[in-house]
């Protein structure tokens, strides 16, 4: 016997995840997370049993529920499934899925189409935050054709432009957790920073790298995994994490110059594996970084003049453009707001199995 439950399977920028309404999973927390499981096929590093793709970047899901707070359309929770082990970890957003989420919304009824582009606001359940989706929605329909091309995703999409204004500190509090721009954690100086994503800014060079190298050469690299392992345990009870052994947040971020026109080249941790391109969210911290005088970025970064710039985070795969709104005090500089462009595509629909001894739901029609 199995039990069927409704899924959606949709790309999210450079993301790939599944997506349920909360009503199609059990309302037991831990009883979800085995359904979750189950779904992704883990622990098992191929998820051979199940429809993860045996990579971190595809064993995510969205659960989607109707708004629980005025300002908001739709809440989105956040699960990342591990691979090689029996566990769901909420500890964070995921801005590449978040792409689909309205899309989602508006193909199941949820959000009423508004014109030739619907926005969505989105409550971001694991940290708190709102974030708006304009979703292209000509003809009464969601958009997934387009002109907009995001590396790391083949071809082109309808662009879905995502607007995040209160993300400062969404997880550990404040922007700057420690009230420092930069720290020093085991002789190499650290800027901890949280603008939607908790992230620890390093200076490639510091570790004796360059910054350039491929992500297979960064994850056969041991060494280096073990020193930044060191680094980021002893950043989490700093950034208001608590201990992070068990978690995969703060992600790990290594910069250096740019080399292709870009702000500022990045190679991230997720925490344990180098990052084929980077994370929505952590891509906006990253540029958080660069802008603000005094971090491990400056000296580094090549930043746009004006208040709204532009700023191309480099990567393994590309770049990831993020715009930031500025606001200077004389040499002070507040980050206002931030938004980025990402696409989605609605891959599948239909009823995912699982084992029945993981959950037997007797009301979903066979």
């Amino acid at each position: 016997m199995q039990t069927r439950i409704p899924c959606v399977q949709m790309r999210g920028g450079t993301s790939k995840g599944a997506y349920f309404l909360a009503s199609d999973l059990p309302s037991d927390p831990a009883v979800r997370d085995q359904v979750l499981l189950a779904v992704m096929g883990s622990p098992d590093t191929r998820q051979i049993d199940g429809i993860g793709g045996a990579d971190t970047l595809t064993s995510k899901v969205a659960i989607v529920s109707p708004a629980t707070r005025p300002d908001a359309d739709v809440d989105y929770l956040f699960a990342q499934v591990l691979i090689d082990e029996a566990r769901v970890d909420y500890g964070q957003n995921c801005g590449n899925l978040l792409a689909g989420v309205g899309p989602f919304a508006i193909e199941l009824g949820m959000v009423p189409v508004q014109g030739a582009t619907t926005r969505v606001a989105i409550h971001m359940v694991n940290t708190g935050q709102v974030a708006i989706a304009n979703v292209s929605t000509p003809e009464g329909h969601v958009q997934y054709e387009g002109t907009q091309r995001i590396d790391g995703v083949p071809g082109t999409a309808a662009a879905i432009p995502l607007e995040f204004k209160d993300t400062a500190g969404s997880s550990c509090g404040a922007l700057l957790p420690t009230g420092n721009v930069r720290d020093v954690i085991d002789g190499v100086e650290v800027t901890l920073i949280d603008n939607g994503m908790p992230t620890v800014m390093l200076r490639a060079a510091d570790l004796g790298r360059t910054g350039y190298e491929t992500c297979a050469e960064l994850d056969a690299d041991d060494e280096l995994k073990a020193r930044i392992e060191a680094i980021r345990l002893k950043a989490g009870p700093m950034m208001s994490l608590g201990d992070v052994a068990q978690r995969t947040v703060p992600k790990m971020c290594l910069v250096s110059a740019p080399r292709h026109g870009g702000a500022l080249n990045t190679r991230s941790f997720i925490p344990h594996r180098c990052h084929a391109s980077i994370g929505v969210l952590a891509a906006v911290s990253a540029a958080s970084a660069a802008v603000l005088p005094g971090t491990v970025c400056e000296g580094v970064a090549q930043l746009p003049e004006g208040n709204t710039p532009v700023l191309g985070i480099e990567h393994p795969t590309g770049e990831l453009s993020t715009q930031m709104n500025l606001v200077r005090e004389g040499s002070k500089v507040t980050i206002a707001s931030a938004a980025l462009i990402r696409t989605a595509r609605w891959l599948f629909d239909g009823r995912v199995h699982i084992p029945a001894r993981v959950w037997d739901n007797s009301r979903i029609e066979a």
